[in-house]
């Protein structure tokens, strides 16, 4: 995942000071908050004097045309516009060549994005008030992440707004292209330290499970009056996963038949496959975890697991199913 370090969130150094110090340290993106302030294109031009890193501008304005010249003039990596601002249509020319995209906030619908998907090559989503430095991560956000990615998959995510080490796992686990971050980074006593823990450690543990797993109403689930062979091979297909989980009516957790678990199936039936039944691919004692784990407990069971982990059942303290976690995008040295 790209970390874009958000440098008006110092406000004790010099620009010269900041950029070196974040070149150093290797960023991948400066990331610029234009509140309607024509002025920051002069802090754009001082940057590329000093450095060739890429520029990340958030624009936060109603009238977005009347930055338009200023954009195509300089060296532009990404841009993007705060659609809560919007008063004018956005018709972005071809002059700009940078990526452009569209910020929403946490209570905007990611359905407001629809009528730019053609035009558009990113989201930012605002996981705190936009333009402000500080805030908390809105933990409702990781379920808007999911949802934008299944309704627009070919988009870039960008996340800004709370980006602290813990947070930035969970989003690479998303597989989410950019994060900004801002005073977690430009106020630590060591941007390198802060810089390494965002894009490769964890540590510390604020969120559980429960706060970022898919919802049951997001995981794909059979009931044991529901499982035919068909039926499981069409939840699999349906959800994209790669599996389908087995409860009880009351919720408690009976199963989970993965990608692998029905091809060990078809292979022990290879020769007689009218043979096959429910019994042959269902795993009836799956590794699961508690929706009460810490980030730091999910990684220490992941750990401890002998077989490698893609997906995992979450359930209560009643081994009833509550979500699912996965594990697709996620780096093979994180665990």
């Amino acid at each position: 995942m790209k970390i874009s370090a958000s440098i008006y969130s110092n406000k004790h150094k010099e620009l010269r000071d900041i950029v070196a110090e974040l070149d150093a340290h290797g960023t991948d993106f400066f990331h610029i908050d234009c509140n309607d302030d024509p002025a920051v294109f002069e802090d754009i031009a001082r940057i590329r004097q000093l450095s060739n890193t890429p520029i990340d501008l958030h624009i936060i304005t109603p009238r977005p045309s009347r930055y338009y010249d200023q954009i195509a003039a300089h060296d532009i990596d990404a841009v993007c516009f705060q659609y809560e601002e919007l008063q004018e249509e956005l018709a972005i020319p071809a002059t700009i060549q940078a990526r452009t995209g569209l910020a929403i906030s946490s209570s905007t619908d990611i359905d407001v994005f629809a009528p730019y998907a053609r035009q558009l090559d990113f989201v930012l989503i605002m996981a705190t008030t936009p333009g402000q430095s500080g805030g908390t991560f809105d933990k409702h956000n990781f379920r808007k992440i999911r949802q934008f990615r299944q309704r627009f998959p070919e988009t870039r995510i960008h996340v800004d707004g709370g980006v602290n080490h813990e947070v930035s796992f969970i989003l690479r686990n998303m597989g989410v292209y950019a994060a900004v971050s801002g005073s977690y980074l430009m106020n630590s006593d060591s941007i390198g330290a802060a810089m390494l823990n965002l894009k490769t450690h964890d540590i510390g543990s604020h969120y559980l499970v429960g706060d970022f797993m898919r919802q049951l109403d997001e995981t794909p689930l059979l009931r044991p009056d529901e499982l035919s062979v068909r039926n499981i091979l069409q939840s699999i297909e349906d959800n994209k996963l790669g599996f389908t989980l087995v409860a009880d009516e009351s919720g408690a957790l009976l199963g989970m038949i993965t990608n692998a678990d029905v091809r060990k199936g078809l292979l022990k039936h290879i020769d007689n496959l009218n043979a096959l039944e429910v019994a042959d691919m269902i795993n009836p004692s799956p590794a699961a975890a508690r929706e009460d784990f810490t980030v730091q407990e999910l990684l220490a069971y992941i750990q401890e697991q002998t077989f490698p982990v893609n997906y995992l059942p979450v359930v209560n303290s009643k081994h009833e199913v509550t979500g699912s976690v996965t594990f697709m995008n996620l780096v093979k040295g994180e665990v």
